[in-house]
């Protein structure tokens, strides 16, 4: 996957962008308990990464630390959700009103992290008229007119494998072109299209896996 390149003319590996939203969040937390200023050691720390990484990764957003003080947590907070792109409001549409997709439309950490479920959409018609959130399953026929209306960029799946790859057609088609796909299969896009997947049951057979080593060792 080839680095993206910000407003700035910037290059910044995807691997440096996947830890951005990391390090915000533990910014939030640093914030919330009153903290404002921090360390490299101490931001590292809340994020789950080593100090030298987390400079490396920053020196691609500019130098936002002070020697001897550290990181302003207010400001350098600021500056990676810029960076990300969630200082603005990002209207997103969620297909799939399943166990996960009221999960996920209940899920209040949307809104406070820039983002703002504008449908909910479902082809069963049984879900049709049903409130979620707050807010009215719609057809998934509808997806098209929305899109338009709202100017959603952003799509999530959340319906059975089988009907994902139909979903993601429709989504391009209706001019999405950045989808998180939560259906345990791989869907195709064209380019130009991003797609993030997250897969619950591969992260807990990784975590299976580990367990069982720990296990293995434990008797050894």
């Amino acid at each position: 996957m080839s680095a993206r390149t910000t407003d700035s003319a910037r290059d910044i590996p995807e691997a440096t962008v996947a830890r951005l939203p990391v390090y915000l969040r533990a910014l939030i937390t640093l914030a919330d308990q009153g903290t404002a200023t921090c360390s490299s050691e101490e931001l590292a720390a809340a994020a789950g990464v080593n100090s030298a990484k987390l400079r490396k990764d920053l020196s691609y957003l500019g130098s936002y630390g002070t020697r001897g003080v550290g990181y302003d947590v207010d400001y350098l907070r600021y500056q990676i959700a810029r960076e990300i792109g969630v200082t603005q409001d990002w209207p997103v549409v969620i297909v799939g009103i399943g166990n996960l997709g009221h999960a996920l439309a209940n899920f209040s950490g949307f809104r406070s992290r820039g983002f703002r479920v504008v449908a909910l959409l479902d082809a069963d018609p049984r879900r049709h008229g049903e409130v979620v959130a707050g807010i009215d399953v719609r057809d998934f026929a509808d997806l098209g007119s929305i899109v338009r209306e709202h100017g959603v960029a952003i799509g999530v799946i959340a319906t059975p494998a089988s009907a994902a790859q139909d979903v993601a057609d429709s989504m391009v088609e209706a001019g999405i072109s950045s989808i998180l796909n939560f259906a345990p299969t791989v869907i195709a896009v064209p380019d130009g299209v991003d797609v993030r997947k997250v897969d619950l049951s591969i992260e807990l057979q990784i975590l299976a896996y580990h367990e069982q080593r720990k296990q293995a060792e434990a008797v050894s």
